[in-house]
């Protein structure tokens, strides 16, 4: 039974320190980003919308046309388009 346990808590002690190690790949790989952004406004850049076309590039073309399409509509339903006057 000991060794049951014990190579449970080896086993549980492995996942815990993958995903520890994972975080911190992920806590660098975000520094990195913060400083890519960070030198694109540097440069000029706005970065509220580069974030922006980041997320909208995630999507497929679909859900992309879909928001795209229900942004204008509610633009024009408040009159905050060119297009409702």
């Amino acid at each position: 039974m000991e060794d049951t346990v014990r190579v449970a808590a080896e086993e549980l002690k492995g996942y815990i320190e993958r995903i520890e190690k994972l975080e911190q790949e992920k806590k660098d790989v975000q520094d990195h980003i913060r400083d890519v952004y960070a030198k694109a406004a540097d440069e000029g850049w706005d970065t509220k919308v580069m974030k922006q076309v980041i997320r909208l590039r995630k999507m497929d073309d679909d859900d992309r046309e879909e928001q795209e399409i229900l942004l204008d509509t509610y633009k024009r339903a408040l009159g905050m388009s060119c297009e409702s006057e």
